[in-house]
C-alpha cells in the first residue's frame, strides 16, 4: 500500500471512533487505568491536593467511618481494601467525584460532606484519580471491581 492510503485509511478510523465517543457521550480514553503510569502519576497528585485532606493520605480514610456523625453524614470512607470503592463500577465513582454524592447515586434526601468537583477538576484528572485509587488496591479487590464494572456497562448499554 501506499503511504499516503494508509494515512487517509488511519485518518478515517481515527474519526470513527472520536464519532462514537461523542455519540456515546464521552472520550475513548475516559476511563480509569490502573495500567497506565502517567495516569497513575497524575492521579497521585490529584488525590494528594484534593482528596487526602478528608480521605487520607494513605486512603484510609476518616475514622468510624461507617458510624454517623452528630450531624447524621457519614465520615469519609477509605478508598484501600478496607473500604467500599471497589465495590462501585467506574462510571459510579466518576459521577459521585465529578457530581457530589446525590441521587441517583444516593437516596433522596441523603446528605454528605462529599463535594462536587465538576469545575474543579477536569474528567481527564477525575479519572486519573480513579487510576491511583485502582493501583493501590488488591488484585482480588481490582479483579472484583472489573466485574462490577464489565456488569454496569452491559446494562447501561441494554438501556
Amino acid at each position: 500500500m501506499k503511504p499516503y492510503i494508509l494515512l487517509v485509511a488511519g485518518g478515517l478510523i481515527v474519526l470513527a471512533f472520536g464519532g462514537l465517543a461523542l455519540w456515546r457521550g464521552g472520550s475513548v480514553l475516559d476511563r480509569s487505568d490502573p495500567e497506565n503510569a502517567d495516569q497513575v502519576a497524575q492521579g497521585r497528585v490529584v488525590y494528594a491536593q484534593h482528596c487526602a485532606s478528608c480521605h487520607g493520605d494513605s486512603l484510609q480514610g476518616q475514622p468510624n467511618w461507617r458510624i454517623r456523625k452528630a450531624d447524621g453524614k457519614l465520615p469519609a470512607p477509605p478508598h484501600d481494601d478496607t473500604g467500599h470503592t471497589w465495590h462501585h463500577a467506574d462510571e459510579q465513582l466518576f459521577r459521585i467525584t465529578k457530581g457530589g454524592v446525590r441521587p441517583p447515586l444516593a437516596p433522596e434526601g441523603y446528605e454528605s460532606d462529599m463535594p462536587s468537583f465538576a469545575g474543579v477538576l477536569s474528567d481527564e484528572e477525575i479519572w486519573a484519580a480513579l487510576s491511583f485509587l485502582k493501583s493501590t488496591w488488591s488484585e482480588k479487590s481490582r479483579a472484583y471491581q472489573m466485574r462490577i464494572d464489565q456488569a454496569y456497562r452491559k446494562q447501561a448499554e441494554e438501556q
